[in-house]
């Protein structure tokens, strides 16, 4: 399992066992709040939190009633062999049931927590049962070549089959004997079928080295043909390792891509202690990168002290590669990632709004970065994480310690209330990606780094989701602060939106030394649109202090917004209807002109939509 488990407890009851499961597995205690007395974490709702970790890929382990577990995770469930294991366990210890994910590790962890409880581990599984093992689940070190093949392989075990193997048994069972189903354990690219499954053992590193930009495909031929050439399997290979001058290198990035196998990089000086081992030094190599070969180099420090080069380098005009081997396989790589930092919104607030590919970023990532009150609302998520928390108007400070945190080969989550990518650090990161050294950039380390980026559900989206459909029709943004933006742009620029009567979201609408500008554009908006026009003051969305107000445009008082606040203005077509759950605001889009028959003649016209052109 590569991550670690969460248990989680909801009463007092409960508790005692939560912590003899978290000390034997070494894994943290989540507790409901105000009814459990001692957690590393506490969450308000259980259904919330056990989603929120499964779609984080979490492992959870629930000392509650089965029902709760399945309730929380249930509209998630997707595919088996992706999600994480979930196992009830009942208040008392007695009983270990594994929910979900028999096949990535549930059963093994059922029986292991049972063992520490003296309970009994309640597995369903039918080859778990009968044989004693998931056969699509081969030890830390191997790879099973045909996956899909496990279940049509184990149908026949079920029905009185046995086993021949093809190489050294590699699970700790004893398997019924017989000419049924074939087990090949094998470096060479042998195929399997429904009555044949090959585990290749992970012997192999893969040094690779290229000239800057080389081409991935002609990269990736010099793979195939090197692995081709030496009977080595795809699935033999535990990593591909090079310098860290390359660690963005997009041929060598695609080849561990395509492999499906993790990318280690090191430094000149721990490849140049290497050299005593290379088969082809090379000092024209040495006055280019610092170190006398990367591919060999690469290769043999991934693999370790004992291993051999099996393969000398090879090389094209453009790239090298180099293969190491060792006696055993290979179950933890060495060197250091490439490094990463998600960008990632995390909504207004709500941890319902967060979507599950944010959640899985912070749940992956080994340091948080972000303005203090932002990782707070992360909850249990972030417990146990390290964290780095900046002030308001430390950004740059911020996004520069984060890339620099993940040139180190951290994975870094940098933490943004709404969507990352508005009014947030996303540009700033890539900003600070694009100066040159002399405009105080980051450094070639930090340029290396993969950055991802997650949407979040913003202010905006949030505000108009409260309000009811306001951005129906064409909208825009603005933001009020003058900080970054000459107050000349934004003046502009809310002449602009006025004259062109877009729904309007004000950002920053005021702080407490800028309070004129939300005024001026209220007298702006008046010129251009009725004075009854519809307007919606969000405060503090998604959080316990949510106050959602309207008022008309003439009627907007800067005394009641604050930099918690998102302004919504409506354009002269936005109406607020009176309905039965209260007052609901929304932009026609003139599906009204449709039903009347004024877009028959524009049916053809590739520029409206489908569904208005019917």
């Amino acid at each position: 399992m590569a991550l670690t488990p969460v248990v989680l407890t909801l009463s007092k009851s409960g508790e005692p066992t939560a912590h003899r499961i978290a000390a034997a597995l070494g894994c943290p205690v989540h507790g409901r709040e105000g009814r459990v007395e001692k957690a590393d974490a506490y969450f308000p709702n259980a259904l919330d939190h056990a989603r929120d970790l499964f779609a984080a890929g979490m492992p959870i382990i629930g000392v509650c009633a089965s029902g709760i577990l399945i309730r929380g995770v249930a509209s998630l469930l997707s595919d088996k062999r992706a999600e994480p294991a979930v196992l009830s366990v009942s208040d008392d210890g007695g009983v270990v049931v594994p929910l979900l994910g028999g096949h990535r590790g549930a059963n093994r962890l059922a029986k292991q927590i049972a063992d520490a409880l003296q309970g009994v581990a309640a597995v369903t599984t039918a080859g778990d049962i009968a044989l004693g093992v998931a056969l699509d689940v081969p030890p830390a070190g191997y790879v099973l070549q045909n996956p899909d093949d496990a279940k049509s392989v184990m149908a026949r075990l079920l029905s009185g089959g046995g086993v021949t193997w093809n190489g050294p048994a590699i699970f700790d069972v004893d398997l019924p004997t017989g000419t049924d189903v074939e087990l090949c354990v094998t470096d060479a690219p042998t195929k399997g079928d429904d009555t044949r499954l090959v585990y290749h053992p992970q012997h192999f590193t893969l040094g690779l080295g290229c000239a800057r930009n080389a081409d991935p495909d002609a990269m990736w031929t010099h793979v195939e043909t090197v692995l081709a050439e030496n009977n080595i399997a795809q699935g033999a290979i535990a990593c591909v390792a090079s310098i860290d001058l390359k660690a963005d290198e997009p041929a060598i990035l695609q080849a561990a891509q395509r492999l499906g196998v993790p990318l280690r990089v090191f430094t000149a000086e721990e490849l140049n202690a290497e050299t005593p081992r290379l088969a082809n030094p090379s000092d024209v190599v040495k006055a280019e990168v610092g170190t006398h070969g990367v591919s060999e180099g690469a290769a043999l420090a991934a693999a370790g002290a004992d291993a051999v080069l099996h393969v000398e380098k090879t090389k094209t005009e453009t790239t090298t590669s180099a293969l190491a081997k060792t006696p055993a396989a290979i179950t933890a790589v060495r060197g250091r990632s490439r490094g990463r930092l998600s960008i990632v919104g995390i909504g207004p607030g709500q941890a319902t709004w967060r979507t599950p590919e944010v959640s899985k970023f912070i749940a992956d990532a080994e340091e948080l970065v972000g303005y203090g009150l932002y990782i707070d609302l992360l909850g249990p998520l972030a417990a146990g994480k390290t964290r780095s928390d900046f002030p308001l108007g430390g950004e740059e400070a911020r996004c520069r310690y984060a890339l620099e945190q993940a040139a180190k080969g951290k994975n870094v989550a940098l933490v943004c209330s709404g969507d990352a990518g508005i009014y947030a650090m996303g540009a700033l990161v890539f900003e600070l990606l694009d100066r040159t050294p002399d405009q105080e950039g980051v450094s070639d380390a930090a340029r290396r780094v993969e950055v991802v980026c997650s949407p979040g559900v913003s202010a905006l989206q949030g505000a108009a989701a409260r309000a009811g459909a306001p951005l129906g029709h064409d909208f825009c943004t603005i933001s009020l602060s003058d900080l970054l933006t000459p107050r000349d742009d934004i003046i502009r620029r809310l002449h602009a939106a006025a004259e062109g009567d877009f729904v309007i979201a004000f950002y920053n609408p005021v702080s407490k030394t800028r309070r004129t500008l939300l005024a001026e554009a209220r007298e702006i908006l008046l010129k251009h649109r009725p004075a009854d026009t519809p307007v919606m003051l969000a405060t503090n969305l998604g959080r316990p202090t949510e106050h959602v107000r309207y008022r008309a445009l003439k009627d907007l008082e800067v005394d009641e917004v604050d930099m918690l606040t998102v302004v919504l203005i409506g354009s002269s077509n936005t109406r607020l209807a009176q309905l039965g759950e209260g007052p609901r605001m929304f932009t026609p889009r003139g599906y009204a002109r449709k039903i009347d028959g004024d877009l028959t003649d524009k049916r053809n016209d590739p520029y409206i939509p489908e569904e208005a052109s019917k």
